[in-house]
C-alpha cells in the first residue's frame, strides 16, 4: 500500500515537472500552452508512452472541479473594477445570452450528425458552449497581443463568467435527461437558473466581503493569509454548491470583490494564487488527458471535427454578432472576439458529468467533446496572433518591458513598496521627473544604499525603492520602463513629438500648414480627442491639412501625454471591411438607405408620369420632406475628420 501511494507521488511529481518543462516548447514554437499540457496526459495515459490506465470519472470530476474554482477565484481577484466597468454589459450578454445561442446552434447540429436523442444533443452544445478562461487569458496577457481595452476586457470578463452558465445548463440537462426529460423544458431551466446563478452571485458577494473582513481583523501570521484566503474561497464553493447555488460563480465573484477592496497582503495573495492557478491548470489539463482513450477516437473523429468547425465557424460568430450588434463593435472587433472562442479543460470536464451521472451516451460525449476542444486548441489557438494582425486590431503597446517588484507594507492595505530596475533608455533615465505622490524612499546604486536627495539624477542600473498606493502603480510602470517596440518608428508616430497642450496655430506657423479661425487656439490634444471616438490609444492618428496629428503615449486614464506629427501623410493601408458582423448603427443605416432609394424610385416615377402634363406638377409634400431628411443626413454621415490607425488598428 505505501508503495503504491510513493508511486503515484512519483508519477504525479513527474508528470508535473514533465509538463513545466514542455513550456519552453510552447513558447518557442507559438503554440497554446495548455493543448502541451494537454498532450502530456494523453502522451502518458493508458494508449500512450506512460501506458498510465486511469479510468476514474469520479476523481477526474473532484480534482477539475477544484482546479476550476482555483482558477476562477484568480480571474475575478485579478479582474479590475476597471476593467469590468468598460465591458461588463457586452460580455455579460455573451456569458449568459451567447452561452445559450451557442448551446442551441450546436445542439442543432449535434441531433444531426451524432444522431442521438434532442436532450442528449442539446447537453452536448451546452458542454462545448463556454470559452476556456484559462486559454483565454494565457493566450492574450502572456502572447503579446495587445488589443484594444474594450475588445480586451471584454474577452476576459466573459472568459471568467461563462463557466458557471455552461455548467448551470450541463448540470441542469443531465439531470432532466435521468429523469426521463420534463414537461416545460424552458420553465424548468428558467427555474433552476434563477436559482443557482442567483444564489451563486449573492453568496459570492457575501462571501467576497467575509473574506476581505476576516484577513483585515484577523491578525495571521503572513504566510498563512494565501492559504486561508484560498481556503475560503474553496469553502464558498462547496457551501453554495451544497445549497443549490452555482459554486463556480460564487468564487468568481468572491475574487471580483476581494481582489478589488482594499485587503491585507493583498500583494502577496496575488503571488500565491499566480503559483497556485499555475498548478491547477497543469493538474487539470494532464488529468483531464490521461482520463481520455485515443483508440476510441476512431468513430467519432470526423463527427467531432464536423462539430468544431460549426461551433468555430457558425455557432460562436452567430452568438457573438446577435449579442454585440447593440453594443456597437466595429465588425473587425466583432469577428475577432467571435474567433478568440478557445474550447478548453472546462468542456472535457463538464463532458465527464454524463458519464459520472450514468447517461447513455456518456462516453460518446466525452470522447467527442475531446475532438473538439483539441480541434479549436490547435486552429484557434494557434492563430489567434495571426487573425488580430489580418484584422489590423493589434495596438502599439503603451510602453516597454518593466523590471519591478511588489513589496507588501506590514498592516498598511492603501499603500505597497514597488522597486524598480531602472532602465537605461526609460523616461526617468532620460529627464523625466516621478510625480510629486511617488517620490522615492531609497536608491540602491552600485551596490550602495542612497537617500533620494544626495543620490543626483537617476540613473540606468539604479533599484528604485517608491511607496504608493496600488492603484498608481501602472501610472509608474510607464516612467520606469524602456521604450516600447516601435516607439521611435516614423511612419508609426510621426516624425517629430510635442506635448499634448501645444497650440495648432504655432504649429501651423512653424511647418507652413493652414490652420482654420476656429482652431487658432486649440491645442493638439484637443484636436484629437474631437476626432476620436472612444477610447484613445497610441497610434491612432487624425489627417489634418497637409499633416497628421498622432497619438505617442497616454496614461492610464487614457489621457494623452505626448502627440507626435508626420509632416507628410503616408498612404494607409486600405481598411480591412468584413461582409459581416454589422452593428446596430450600421443596419440601421443600410435600413435607411435602403428605404432612401425606394423614395427617390417612386418620386422619379412620378415625375415620368405627370411629365406629359406640366401644368399639374406641384411642390413634392410629405414624400419629399423624407427625401430630403435622409439626404441630409447621408451628407452628415459623410462629413468628418479622417481618420487612420497606425495602420494597425481599425474602427469600422
Amino acid at each position: 500500500m505505501i508503495e503504491s501511494m510513493n508511486l503515484v507521488i512519483l508519477i504525479a511529481s513527474v508528470l508535473v515537472v514533465v509538463a513545466v518543462f514542455t513550456s519552453l516548447i510552447s513558447f518557442r514554437v507559438g503554440a497554446p500552452l495548455l493543448l502541451v499540457f494537454l498532450f502530456v496526459g494523453l502522451g502518458a495515459g493508458e494508449d500512450g508512452i506512460g501506458g498510465i490506465n486511469f479510468d476514474n470519472a469520479p476523481l477526474a470530476y473532484f480534482i477539475g472541479s477544484i482546479a476550476l474554482a482555483m482558477i476562477l477565484f484568480d480571474s475575478g481577484f485579478e479582474t479590475q473594477l476597471r476593467t469590468l466597468k468598460i465591458a461588463a454589459a457586452p460580455s455579460l450578454v455573451l456569458a449568459t445570452v451567447g452561452v445559450m445561442l451557442t448551446t442551441f446552434v450546436v445542439g442543432g447540429v449535434t441531433w444531426l450528425v451524432l444522431d442521438v436523442p434532442w436532450l442528449v444533443a442539446l447537453l452536448f452544445g451546452a458542454i462545448v458552449s463556454s470559452t476556456d478562461a484559462a486559454a483565454v487569458f494565457f493566450l492574450l496577457r502572456v502572447g503579446g497581443i495587445n488589443l484594444r481595452d474594450r475588445t480586451r476586457s471584454t474577452l476576459e470578463v466573459e472568459s471568467g463568467s461563462n463557466d458557471p452558465m455552461a455548467v448551470f445548463l450541463t448540470i441542469s440537462l443531465v439531470e432532466l435527461i435521468m429523469q426521463g426529460g420534463g414537461d416545460n423544458l424552458a420553465l424548468e431551466l428558467l427555474e433552476r437558473f434563477v436559482l443557482q446563478i442567483g444564489l451563486g452571485a449573492v453568496l459570492g458577494l457575501l462571501g467576497g466581503m467575509a473574506i476581505v473582513q476576516m484577513i483585515n481583523r484577523v491578525k495571521l501570521e503572513p504566510a498563512l493569509v494565501p492559504i486561508v484566503t484560498l481556503a475560503c474561497a474553496l469553502s464558498l464553493f462547496g457551501a453554495t454548491s451544497i445549497v443549490g447555488g452555482s459554486g463556480f460563480l460564487a468564487v468568481y465573484v468572491a475574487g471580483l470583490y476581494a481582489g478589488n477592496s482594499q485587503m491585507r497582503m493583498s500583494v502577496g495573495v496575488r503571488r500565491f494564487q499566480h503559483v497556485t492557478t499555475w498548478l491547477a491548470q497543469i493538474v487539470m489539463f494532464v488529468t483531464m488527458g490521461l482520463l481520455a482513450t485515443p483508440s476510441q477516437f476512431g468513430d467519432v473523429i470526423i463527427p467531432g471535427v464536423i462539430l468544431a468547425l460549426v461551433l468555430v465557424f457558425v455557432a460562436r460568430p452567430v452568438a457573438v454578432w446577435l449579442c454585440l450588434m447593440f453594443f456597437n463593435f466595429s465588425r473587425n472587433d466583432t469577428a475577432f472576439i467571435s474567433w478568440v472562442g478557445l474550447r478548453g479543460a472546462v468542456s472535457i470536464l463538464l463532458a465527464i458529468v454524463p458519464m459520472v451521472e450514468g447517461v447513455e451516451y456518456g462516453q460518446l460525449l466525452f470522447n467527442t467533446a475531446f475532438i473538439v476542444v483539441i480541434t479549436s486548441l490547435l486552429l484557434q489557438g494557434w492563430t489567434i496572433r495571426l487573425m488580430a494582425r489580418w484584422l489590423g486590431i493589434m495596438i502599439p503597446p503603451r510602453h516597454g518591458p518593466v523590471d519591478r517588484i511588489d513589496l507588501e507594507l506590514p498592516g498598511n492595505a492603501n499603500q505597497e513598496i514597488v522597486v524598480y530596475r531602472v532602465h537605461s533608455e526609460s523616461a526617468v533615465a532620460t529627464g523625466q521627473r516621478i510625480p510629486r505622490w511617488a517620490r522615492p524612499s531609497l536608491i540602491l546604486r552600485d551596490g550602495k544604499s542612497l537617500r533620494p536627495h544626495s543620490a543626483g539624477r537617476i540613473e540606468g542600473g539604479d533599484q528604485v525603492y517608491i511607496i504608493t498606493p496600488p492603484r498608481h502603480v501602472e501610472l509608474l510602470d510607464q516612467l520606469f520602463a524602456g521604450p516600447a517596440e516601435g516607439a521611435n518608428d516614423v511612419d508609426l508616430f510621426g516624425d517629430f513629438s510635442f506635448p499634448p497642450d501645444t497650440r495648432i496655430a504655432d504649429l501651423g506657423r512653424l511647418y507652413g500648414f493652414v490652420v482654420g479661425d476656429a482652431d487658432e487656439e486649440a491645442t493638439v490634444a484637443e484636436i484629437l480627442e474631437r476626432n476620436l471616438s472612444g477610447d484613445i490609444e497610441p497610434g491612432d492618428r487624425v489627417a489634418y491639412g497637409m499633416v497628421e496629428l498622432i497619438v505617442r503615449r497616454i496614461d492610464d486614464m487614457h489621457e494623452i501625454v505626448e502627440v507626435g506629427m508626420a509632416v507628410e501623410q503616408k498612404p494607409v493601408k486600405p481598411k480591412r471591411h468584413l461582409p459581416m458582423f454589422h452593428s446596430r448603427t450600421e443596419l440601421l443605416a443600410i435600413w435607411k438607405e435602403w428605404q432612401r432609394r425606394r423614395l427617390r424610385e417612386k418620386m422619379r416615377k412620378k415625375r415620368g408620369d405627370d411629365v406629359l402634363d406640366t401644368d399639374d406638377v406641384k411642390e413634392p409634400g410629405d414624400d419629399m420632406s423624407v427625401v430630403d431628411d435622409a439626404a441630409n443626413d447621408g451628407e452628415n454621415d459623410d462629413i468628418g475628420p479622417v481618420r487612420a490607425e497606425s495602420g494597425k488598428s481599425d474602427k469600422s
